[in-house]
């Protein structure tokens, strides 16, 4: 029997397979027990040890002495009139974040949160003015994936997965890279890493680190702008990381013989939206195994821009296609409730003093 020890208590949804197995060995546990439980939270949903039946009720008392199982709780749920979705979240520390899911598109698809809050500032979004709060943990990134399926009874169905909602994946990076590992274990969500993408402005540090992963998603590189004086004025990290070193390092990325990368592109009106934008998009992409996101601006109170026309927008895609680049024009999802492309914002986490994330962010000062 252990020794009840709540105060010290690990948090099992933080734990990868591998690091539950060892941890059950030091309580003298059989190793396959971790399997069971592994399944039981990612793939069932369970929130506590008590509802696992296919351990002894010893166990699962011994369990939850040592262990815990932190999920969030949904604080706000709403339904767009396009059908998606989009979730509050209370963390167990009293933070909150959004997450979004987004159903046939043409896949069903959860749109996740990496931070609370971002660092980035980019000036078209709503999450940026948030400021950072801090990290995810792997186990919270998860665990709106657990929360969700519960929620939407979606449970042994497929989904895609992006990383591009609250936050910057590579600024929160050791925690992104653990929770896809977790997201990809065949004992818990099991999603297939094609089907997930990870969505970066670029913190070239971190994204040179990406490169040599063993097992790497699908690459979104938001772009939005064509010339350093543009996208330093959208984008503030490309101040430190430019325009051109970015895309040198996009050039040497390694992608798998049927992969590329995708470019997203906020269209501003009167900004980055004009036919010379579209041509010297082309040359900069020229060669390079690329898809073209045109994504025409979500606009919201607080951001001091313009969505532009249906013409000026079809111009713009129309250049890129002449050229032969693969380009699609995003249509927007969940506008009205807040839930689009830049929109997620929470406004009683705005107004709390910012606080640096615990530990050295990785990618900003590497």
């Amino acid at each position: 029997c252990l020794e009840p020890a709540v105060e010290a208590r690990i948090d099992v949804t933080d734990l990868e397979l591998a690091n539950l197995e060892s941890s059950l060995k030091t309580l003298n546990i059989e190793t396959y027990r971790a399997r069971q439980i592994y399944h039981w939270i990612h793939r069932r949903g369970a929130t506590a040890f008590d509802g696992m039946t296919d351990l002894s009720r010893q166990l699962r008392n011994d369990l939850a002495s040592r262990f815990k199982v932190s999920t969030p709780v949904i604080t706000e749920r709403q339904t767009s009139s396009d059908g998606t979705i989009k979730f509050a979240l209370q963390l167990t520390d009293g933070h909150q974040i959004e997450s979004v899911f987004i159903p046939e598109t043409p896949r069903k698809t959860f749109c996740l949160s990496t931070q609370v809050g971002c660092a980035m500032q980019c000036t078209f979004c709503l999450t940026g003015k948030m400021g950072i709060i801090r990290n995810l943990s792997a186990g919270e990134i998860v665990g709106q994936v657990r929360v969700l399926t519960r929620e939407l009874d979606l449970f042994e169905q497929p989904f895609n997965i992006v990383l591009m909602g609250m936050g910057e994946p590579l600024h929160n990076y050791d925690n992104t890279m653990q929770a896809l590992r977790m997201l990809t274990c065949s004992y818990g969500q099991a999603v297939p890493l094609r089907r997930i993408t990870l969505s970066t402005v670029g913190v070239l540090p971190a994204l040179q680190r990406l490169a040599s992963e063993p097992a790497m998603p699908n690459l979104a590189v938001s772009l939005h702008g064509t010339t350093e004086v543009q996208r330093n004025q959208l984008v503030p990290i490309n101040r430190k990381y430019g325009l051109e070193e970015l895309i040198a390092t996009c050039q040497s990325f390694p992608l798998k013989r049927r992969s590329r990368i995708t470019f997203e592109y906020v269209l501003i009106k009167n900004v980055n939206d004009s036919e010379d934008d579209a041509r010297r998009l082309v040359k900069i992409l020229s060669g390079m195994k690329a898809k073209v996101n045109v994504i025409p601006l979500n606009t919201a109170s607080g951001i001091p821009f313009e969505r532009p026309s249906k013409e000026r927008i079809n111009r713009f895609g129309k250049i890129l296609a002449r050229h032969q680049l693969t380009v699609s024009v995003r249509k927007s999802r969940g506008h009205d409730i807040r839930a689009a492309c830049g929109q997620l914002m929470l406004e009683n986490e705005k107004q709390r003093p910012l606080q640096q994330p615990k530990g050295r962010i990785k990618g900003l000062n590497n």
